[in-house]
Parts: C-alpha cells; sequence; structure tokens
C-alpha cells in the first residue's frame, strides 16, 4: 500500500508573512541563524507578530548543528514552555528549531500548537520534512532524527527572504533541490505522486536555478525556485533519498564542505552510478530529462542522461562551484585517508537504504574518490 499526504499547510508569495498576523496571545520562540537579529528580514518577520504574544529568540545556531548547541535551545524551550517554535532561516536553523522542539518536549513532558518554518534559502526541504540532522562532533558524523510529528505544521515562503541570499548559497542550496528531486525520483519508496512533484522540481531548477545566481533579484524566478525546494522536500520525504546524500552527509562531518556543495560534487557520478545499475533508474532519469527540455525527445534512455549529467556540470560550471575536494582546499591525502571512514559511515546513513540499487564497498569508495582531485 502507497501512502501520500501533505500536513504542511504551504503559504507562498511575498505576503506570506501575514499568516503570522493570526498568532493571538501565545509564547513564541524563534529559531533563526546567528546573523538575523537586528536585521531586516527578522525585523520584517517580527513585524508580523503582534504584541499580545510573548516571543523569545534563539540564535546560536551553527551549520551542521551538534548536539550542544541544541541543548542550549533546550534549556531555554524549558524555561519559556512556547506553545509555538518558529524556525527561521536555511536548513540549521530549521533542523536546530525541530531538535530543540523534540528534546524539549521530552524534558519538559509537554507538546507545543504548532512548529512554523520560514526558509530563508531555497534548498533543504526542511519545511515539509520530518527529519532533523544532528551532527555527533565526536564520532564525525550526522545523525538524522526521523519523526513525523517533527514534520512543521505550517510553512511560509516568501522568496523576498532569499533573494539577498550569497550567490555561493543560491548556488549550493538549489544544487541540493535539484539533488533531492533526482534522488527522490528513483528511489525505492518512489510512486506516482513523487515523481510527479521530482519531475516538476527537476525541470523548475534546470530552467531557473542559473537565472536566481545570476541575476538574485528576480522575484518570479526566486520564487519558482523556493517552491521547487518545497516539492522536492515534500518528494524525498516520501520517497526517500540514496547515496549521494549518504556520502555528501560524510563530506559535511569529516571535511566541513557545505551540504549542497557537496551533493554537487557527487551529483554526476551517482547519476551515472544509478543509470548503470538499475533499468528503472535509467528510465526515469531519462524521461525527466526530456520532459525539462534537457534531452529531445527521440533520443534514447542512455544518451538521454549523458545529457542530464552534462546539465548538471554545466549548471555548477556556470554557479562556480568547485567540483573537486581538492578545489575546495582539502588535501588530497587527508580525503584519501578518510576514505574507509567514509564509505563505512555513509553505509549507515538514514538515506542510504533509498537508493534504488545496493552498493559494494568498492562502488562507494569509488564515488568517493572520483571527487577526490
Amino acid at each position: 500500500m502507497e501512502k501520500f499526504s501533505m500536513p504542511t499547510r504551504i503559504y507562498s508569495g511575498t505576503d506570506s508573512l501575514k499568516e503570522l498576523e493570526t498568532l493571538q496571545n501565545e509564547r513564541i520562540l524563534l529559531v533563526c541563524d546567528s546573523f538575523l537579529p537586528g536585521s531586516d528580514t527578522l525585523k520584517e518577520i517580527e513585524s508580523h507578530i503582534n504584541d499580545s504574544n510573548k516571543c523569545e529568540i534563539f540564535s546560536d545556531v551553527v551549520p551542521d548543528p551538534p548536539l550542544d548547541k541544541i541543548m542550549e535551545g533546550v534549556q531555554q524551550f524549558l524555561k519559556l514552555k512556547p506553545t509555538i517554535v518558529i524556525g527561521i532561516g536555511g536548513g540549521s536553523a530549521m533542523d536546530t528549531g525541530k531538535g530543540i522542539r523534540f528534546f524539549g518536549e521530552k524534558l519538559g513532558k509537554c507538546k507545543i500548537n504548532e512548529y512554523i518554518a520560514i526558509p530563508t534559502t531555497s534548498g533543504t526541504g526542511s519545511e515539509v520534512t520530518n527529519t532533523a540532522v544532528i551532527s555527533d562532533t565526536k564520532e564525525h558524523r550526522k545523525i538524522p532524527i526521523l519523526e513525523d510529528y517533527l514534520t512543521p505544521d505550517c510553512a511560509l515562503l516568501d522568496p523576498k527572504l532569499v533573494m539577498t541570499a550569497p550567490k555561493s548559497v543560491t548556488a549550493y542550496s538549489g544544487m541540493d533541490v535539484l539533488t533531492h528531486a533526482l534522488e527522490s525520483l528513483v528511489a525505492k519508496d518512489a510512486n506516482l505522486f513523487t515523481v510527479a512533484l521530482s519531475e516538476e522540481a527537476i525541470d523548475a531548477v534546470t530552467k531557473c536555478l542559473v537565472e536566481c545566481y545570476r541575476h538574485g533579484d528576480n522575484v518570479d524566478a526566486r520564487k519558482i525556485v523556493h517552491e521547487a525546494s518545497n516539492i522536492a522536500g515534500t518528494a524525498f520525504n516520501i520517497a526517500g533519498l540514496g547515496i549521494c546524500h549518504s556520502i555528501a552527509h560524510q563530506l559535511g562531518a569529516n571535511f566541513h564542505v557545505p551540504h549542497g556543495l557537496a551533493n554537487t560534487m557527487l551529483l554526476p557520478y551517482v547519476v551515472a552510478y544509478n543509470a548503470e545499475h538499475c533499468e528503472e533508474a535509467l528510465h526515469k532519469f531519462a524521461v525527466a530529462a526530456k520532459k525539462a527540455g534537457i534531452a529531445a525527445p527521440g533520443v534514447g534512455d542512455r544518451l538521454a542522461v549523458k545529457r542530464l549529467i552534462a546539465k548538471i556540470r554545466e549548471m555548477a560550471r556556470q554557479m562556480n562551484c568547485p567540483m573537486t575536494l581538492q578545489a575546495f582546499g582539502v588535501d588530497h591525502a587527508k580525503a584519501e585517508a578518510a576514505a574507509d571512514t567514509v564509505v563505512a559511515n555513509a553505509k549507515k546513513d538514514a538515506t542510504f537504504p533509498g537508493n534504488p540499487v545496493v552498493p559494494s564497498d568498492d562502488d562507494l569508495k569509488m564515488i568517493y574518490e572520483a571527487i577526490i582531485r
């Protein structure tokens, strides 16, 4: 039996923040990126929250949120006993908010009324997923917490909030959207509902992301990519992901490679691997490439996938993404020495089982070594 549900209420558009005006007499914990307090972005968001509500801010958010930072937020949660938690920022901020909620509710033996997500990057899809990714800094691993109740109740998609993102953030987070779409397209739990969302996200990102990178103030293109991030998140939350993410998580944990960039490096090799070893994946990739206009309708599946891989590389080049660890600044000797650890932990990652085929250790090592230098 297949299941498809969209529990999150989604409001999209330049006026979507007005939904915050409905909040009355709530205790609200705002969890946001460290650079947001005092910024125009946070002031704009706060302007829609009226004085009947009590608000506190937790902003000690860092990339790849470690458990100790989350527990600092939990202490604030336990004192405030919020009825609403609002996660504002990129994936790390929204995941930190989910983590604070997860541990805060357990330790405080309480339940919040609502979790509201306001993404300020177009990438993670965390505003519609049941996952919070937390870093184990001692073991150099990322550990996902997966609970359906962690899926935000409400997501506000305001394209104005992403228009000032640095070019690198636009590029890396946008390529993360493409990775979500391509991996969920062929993941083991994909179905007709998720495939439709994955295909649409692939089409939108391949057409509009580079425009967002070049002209960050193009609100129409920004809105499309922001919504593509959302629907790709919906797709992978149900269908799953695969080995691109399972290896990428290790690049972040071991070398602090931004998550979207890690996926960008790996994506051409993972698409090629899955297409070579799974006929269904090959066909799905080809169909998506043709629907997005990347490959002509009449070409064979294998040529269509070659066109798709070339498109991924072209987009990365157009947005100045370093495509190897060495280009990013990682010493190749250190990267090579970490190969066995990367492979072992990639197999333990929660995204690994979603891949359409089960790779051997040698297969994983081959993909990883392809991006060292």
